[in-house]
Parts: C-alpha cells; sequence; structure tokens
C-alpha cells in the first residue's frame, strides 16, 4: 500500500464503503493496539483504547482535512485515549528523568514561544516529513515497523528518512 492510499481508502470509506472501512481496520488496529500496550494497559483497557479511537474517527470522519495522514491521526488520537483511560484509572506514571520545574512566568512564556517555533518549522517541513516526525513525537514509544505500517513507507526507510526530517528541522530552528 503507497503513500496515498490511505487517503483513497479514507475518502472511499466517508463515501459508506464498507471495504474501505475493513482495509483500515486491518492496516491500522494492529498499531493502535501496540500503542495503548506501549502505556502499559492491559486487556480490557486496550480493548477500550483501540475501540474508542475507531469511534472518533468515525466522528470526525466528515471533517478530517487530510486523509492521507489518517493514520498518523489514528496514532495521536490512541495515545490520547491511552492518556484519559490511565488519569481515569489514576495510573498515570511520572516521566523518568529530570523533569524540569516552572518556577516563573518567563518559563511559562518560553515554553510557548518554542512551541509556536517548533510548529511554525513543522509547517515548513514537506508533508511525508511533517506526518513522519508528528507520529514519532506523538507516540515515542512506536517502533519503525509500526511508522513504517500507519505510513505506508518501507522499513529500511524510516530511520533515515527521519533523520534528514529532524535535521531539515534543527536547520529552520536554527540549531544545526
Amino acid at each position: 500500500m503507497d503513500w496515498n492510499e490511505t487517503g483513497e481508502l479514507v475518502r472511499r470509506a466517508r463515501a459508506g464503503d464498507p471495504a474501505a472501512w475493513r482495509a483500515l481496520v486491518d492496516r491500522y488496529s494492529r498499531l493502535l493496539y501496540a500503542i495503548a500496550r506501549s502505556y502499559g494497559l492491559g486487556g480490557a483497557d486496550i480493548d477500550d483504547v483501540v475501540q474508542t479511537t475507531w469511534l472518533r474517527l468515525v466522528e470526525r470522519l466528515p471533517r478530517l482535512r487530510d486523509p492521507a495522514r489518517a493514520g498518523a491521526w489514528l496514532a495521536v488520537t490512541a495515545r490520547r485515549e491511552s492518556q484519559a483511560v490511565l488519569r481515569r484509572r489514576g495510573r498515570e506514571r511520572p516521566l523518568t528523568g529530570h523533569t524540569p520545574t516552572v518556577t516563573g512566568p518567563h518559563h511559562a512564556v518560553f515554553g510557548r514561544e518554542l512551541a509556536g517555533s517548533v510548529a511554525a518549522a513543522l509547517d515548513t517541513v514537506p508533508p511525508r516529513c511533517r506526518a513522519l516526525l508528528e507520529l514519532s513525537i506523538a507516540s515515542p514509544r512506536l517502533s519503525y515497523a509500526e511508522i513504517s505500517t500507519a505510513l505506508g513507507v518501507p522499513l529500511g526507510s524510516v530511520g533515515p528518512t527521519r533523520t534528514r526530517c529532524l535535521l531539515h528541522l534543527r536547520r529552520r530552528l536554527g540549531v544545526a
């Protein structure tokens, strides 16, 4: 399946084509299960995350701006749903390593400015790079195989493409 085929499947699913829905579910369900598992969820919680993620796609399908990026959208949604399950269960795990502490308003302003700069720089990278970077950032626990499946690119190209995309982004941010 090539990069643009996901977009075509989404367009057909919008039109009510059950074969397109089956193809989307076949293509992305393993990824969604892997994301939920990566949050330490099990059994029914994983099933709930996957089912809710598909429900969110059904709800937003008519308004999905870029059908070709549906895989990245599903991955981000599964991550958010997994976090929501953890919050509801009161089991959200703290981040490991050093977590910076906000000590004043200047830190909040700097953080917003940095986020804005990164978002603006992401807007300048090619669409495939943007999708790969968004997926990598949104779900850092995904394997290259899962990213390959989500984006419909060869497994061996994920690492080198990611490296080139990060270099492009760093140049745009002036940190390369």
